[in-house]
């Protein structure tokens, strides 16, 4: 067999990542660069997969020049979901992948969502999870109505992941975590659901194991030989990569948007959580919120800053002395838990001494209460709270913002050393399918390693309350408003 060494690849909503990892899961090389997005009218969010397979390919020869193919046992994968490729048979993209973020969708969506008794709902998914304007159904019903010959001429529909797994093996394999919306409980395709627009069953791709390898690197690009794994989408990586595995444990990944989850085999039906099906005994509750990074990115491109300029502005600001706004980050409207793609941003509670600084901490404040929003909301789906989320990712690069998320939740942050928990996890995933350990829970105790945990401050509790409560009224007052505004 080949050498104990893992690569792990993370394709992103802003970027790519890539992890050399030898036998330990220590990084010996890592690669990250950034690709375009095009936002357009209606909505409209899309990248062009050319750039996914261009960094691929960078990043695997780069890496070939840091190791011998025979160390490498296995390579994994894990990426953005929600975001669907439209390919012929031969794989070729028919038109640019619609990004998660999304929302040209809403109408189809509304009318597919309509048309599903909420019994159904609950059945099927554990909870009665609306369908949105990211749900692979829509996606599929507005190409067939407004790109009927593009529809046509379709024969798979693509995750990102899936479509680099293809390129790596010419192998057709997705798995059923990936499949948001679209699987059961038991992790199978949903017949009565795909029944809802024709020929969507058969253009879904054959379902396989997340640790399982799925062909090997084909002839011709580095690591020729080297088995693949499926993999899974990018919240299920990232909460391998932070230590997360086992019931009752929780996580909290920030990156462009904030990912909540908890672990629990029990499932009181809550409206707007995920609750996947079980993997391997881990049953998972959660959902992504739709800005998280986005509004940071947001302010620091109004106001000419960089990430390290906002963190130094918001920390300048006494709270106690000086008044935060209040600030909505719904960007691009709000998924869980929520599920409201017509809410927009909104700031309330300015007055003329507010400044840069004060709004600064107002975004990051904002981003945290709608974290808080969505796990006081997962506990609820899974039966329980903990009081310690393991957590990761390039937002929390911040330690003003840490500090804050940690006083805003109520609980404990335990923040790993890893920059892309990701990266990390697809690496777990590719360890397990090359036969390095028995599972996953194994892998993560082997290789995540924690830096440093963020306690949240007992003086501060009810202060935040109070302004929690105040962000969930000021939302319901907004809506209407921001509703008018959009589809006017």
């Amino acid at each position: 067999m080949s050498g104990g060494a893992i690569i792990g690849f993370d394709i992103g909503t802003t970027s790519i990542k890539a992890g050399l990892f030898d036998a330990d899961g220590s990084l010996l090389a890592s690669y990250a660069a950034k690709y375009p997005t095009r936002h357009g009218p209606a909505g409209r969010v899309e990248q062009d997969p050319a750039d996914w397979l261009r960094h691929m390919d960078r990043a695997l020869a780069a890496f070939s020049q840091e190791i011998s193919p025979d160390e490498v046992c296995a390579i994994g994968l894990t990426s953005q979901v929600n975001t669907h490729l439209f390919v012929d048979a031969d794989a070729t993209p028919l038109a640019p992948a619609i990004i998660w973020q999304d929302t040209r969708c809403a109408e189809e969506a509304a009318q597919l969502d309509a048309a599903i008794d909420p019994a159904d709902k609950t059945r099927w998914w554990g909870a009665p999870l609306p369908v949105d304007a990211s749900h692979c159904l829509a996606r599929m019903q507005w190409m067939a109505c407004n790109r009927p010959e593009q529809w046509e001429r379709c024969a798979h529909v693509m995750l990102p992941k899936d479509y680099c797994l293809h390129y790596l093996t010419g192998e057709l394999a997705t798995d059923p975590i990936s499949n948001v919306g679209m699987v059961d409980l038991e992790g199978k395709f949903i017949p009565e659901l795909l029944a809802l627009v024709p020929g969507a069953c058969e253009r879904m791709l054959p379902l396989g194991r997340m640790d399982a390898a799925m062909g090997t690197v084909r002839s011709g690009l580095p690591f020729a030989g080297t088995p693949v794994a499926v993999g899974t989408m990018d919240a299920w990586a990232g909460m391998f990569g932070v230590g997360v595995s086992r019931p009752d444990q929780g996580f909290y990944l920030s990156g462009t948007s904030e990912i909540l989850g908890i672990i629990s085999p029990r499932v009181v039906p809550t409206p707007g959580v995920l609750v996947f099906p079980p993997v391997n005994a881990i049953q998972l509750h959660a959902a992504p919120t739709q800005s998280g990074g986005a509004s940071i990115a947001w302010f620091c491109d109004l106001f000419a800053l960089t990430p390290e300029q906002m963190n130094e502005l918001a920390a300048s600001v006494l709270p106690s002395e000086t008044p935060v706004p209040l600030f909505l980050p719904h960007m691009s409207g709000e998924r869980a838990p929520l599920w409201d793609p017509d809410c927009r941003g909104t700031i309330i509670g300015m007055g003329s001494d507010t400044g840069r600084a004060q709004l600064a901490r107002a975004v990051f404040e904002g981003v945290a209460f709608s974290a808080r929003w969505l796990f006081d909301t997962l506990a609820t789906s899974a039966d329980i709270s903990p009081e310690r989320l393991h957590c990761g990712g390039g937002g929390f690069g911040s330690d003003c913002f840490n500090r804050l998320r940690a006083d805003i939740l109520g609980v404990e942050l335990h923040k790993v050393s890893v920059r892309d928990p990701g990266v990390l996890g697809a690496a777990a995933l590719a360890a397990v399918a090359a036969g390095r350990f028995d599972s996953v829970s194994e892998a993560v105790g082997e290789v995540v390693v924690y830096e440093q945990t963020y306690q949240p401050d007992p003086a501060r509790a009810a202060t935040y309350d109070e302004k929690f409560r105040l962000f969930q009224k000021a939302y319901q007052a907004a809506r209407p408003l921001n509703h008018a505004l959009v589809r006017p």
